[in-house]
């Protein structure tokens, strides 16, 4: 069992940044795909980052592209997610989760992971 744990969520306003941390277990976590959800109530968990193992790779949702950026260090087994000019439609509860599968198209689905984070919560106000 892989237990991840999310930090960093919180209230804030419209334009903002935040980051989210994501620390996983090692010595594994270096194999790993890492990727970060969102999911708004009511609507599906969808991707909104994703980093190859060896950070050479990175996929971004089209909401997220020139406002996130995702990184990783392997010596700390955490995966970051940096966001700037946040706006109110970012408001979800954010999860990261761990892909043993490689990296491939099928990284923009949740299946496709195999372990998750509890989430953390990020409100964006007006």
């Amino acid at each position: 069992q892989v237990h991840l744990v999310e930090s960093g969520g919180g209230l804030v306003q419209a334009g903002d940044s935040l980051s989210l941390s994501c620390v996983g277990p090692g010595p594994t976590f270096s194999s790993y795909v890492m990727g970060w959800f969102r999911q708004a109530p009511g609507k599906e968990r969808q991707l909104v980052a994703a980093i190859r193992s060896d950070s050479t790779g990175t996929y971004y949702s089209d909401s997220a592209k020139g406002r996130f950026t995702i990184s990783r260090d392997n010596a700390k087994n955490t995966v970051y997610l940096h966001m700037y000019s946040l706006k109110p439609e970012d408001t979800a509860v954010y999860y990261c989760a761990a892909d043993s599968h490689g990296w491939s198209p099928k990284i923009q689905f949740p299946y496709d992971y195999d372990y998750w984070g509890q989430g953390t919560q990020l409100t964006v106000s007006s």
